[in-house]
């Protein structure tokens, strides 16, 4: 389905259109193009249209809600690699923004995808309620901000060299990797015109679970696979001492709590109608090997 629709092609047209050059300074633009366009799974535009098929919601504004929270993904990604956060020179198969250009142009990247972001969410041409507008730009900020992403990184950043519980892990990953997640298909949800409390909740403990997913794995292919094959530098996370799913539970119970995982969603899903292309996304997420 997603290669028949070409999901990936008008996401990638959609950002190449969010940042053409003439919209601003090219010293910013440049580097901003170079950090979002150079790649990526596109997994978070990918869930908003899902999500929003299962509501009938208007695909110019999933879209754009899509693309909004993988502005503020590839932010995430230019500071993670900063020298002060996870210090990488890969990304994507690509050297890191720092790298190709220098950490003041890194940092400021980032602080211009994330306010591009809310531009995006909160554009008049978004065809959206203003209720509807609303309630996925505080989802949105919720969750990339001090209980969500930026609250996990800073965790996940102090936790280095510690001993770490099952808890402690997934709460941690719930909010740097799982929150912008659950917000694609939850803001993809609400792009819809019909809303039921039952299905939101349904999605909510869905996109969790997904969200974990989605981590497990790259747990898993962090040990398993190569820096070429990853795009990214492999073992890292041993490399800086790491807590993970790997370190803490081994590699076989990692991958068996993944398959059970992988389970329970593709049942749930199943159970909701239109939701196909969920259910090919949650098994893109099991079955990548990067």
């Amino acid at each position: 389905m997603l290669e028949k629709y070409d999901y990936l092609g008008i996401i990638n047209d959609r950002l190449n259109n969010i940042l053409r050059l003439e919209n601003g300074n090219a010293g910013l633009i440049e580097p901003i193009r170079y950090s979002v366009l150079g790649g990526g799974k596109r997994i978070r535009p990918l869930l908003s249209i899902a999500s929003g098929r299962i509501n009938a919601a208007d695909f110019d504004a999933v879209l754009d809600i899509g693309c909004a929270l993988e502005l503020i993904h590839c932010y995430s990604l230019v500071h993670d690699d900063l020298p002060a956060m996870d210090n990488d020179d890969l990304r994507r198969g690509l050297a890191t923004c720092h790298k190709k250009y220098d950490e003041a142009t890194a940092i400021l990247v980032g602080d211009a995808l994330q306010s591009l972001a809310f531009e995006v969410l909160s554009a008049p041409t978004l065809n959206l309620p203003q209720e509807s507008k609303l309630k996925i730009i505080n989802l949105v900020s919720k969750a990339s901000g001090i209980s969500g992403m930026v609250g996990g990184q800073l965790i996940d950043l102090y936790s280095t060299g510690q001993e770490l519980t099952l808890t402690i892990l997934q709460n941690m990953h719930a909010q740097k990797t799982g929150a912008l997640i659950r917000a694609a298909i939850l803001s993809g949800y609400l792009c819809g015109s019909a809303f039921s409390l039952d299905k939101y909740n349904t999605l909510s403990q869905i996109a969790d679970s997904l969200g974990l997913l989605f981590q497990i794995m790259d747990d898993i292919l962090d040990v398993t696979q190569s820096s070429h094959t990853l795009g990214k530098t492999a073992n890292k996370d041993i490399i800086n001492d790491k807590a993970t799913y790997v370190s803490l539970l081994g590699l076989e119970e990692a991958r068996g709590i993944a398959d059970e995982l992988y389970r329970e969603i593709i049942t749930d899903l199943s159970r909701l109608k239109n939701s196909a292309m969920l259910q090919e996304i949650a098994t893109i997420v099991y079955k990548r090997n990067h």
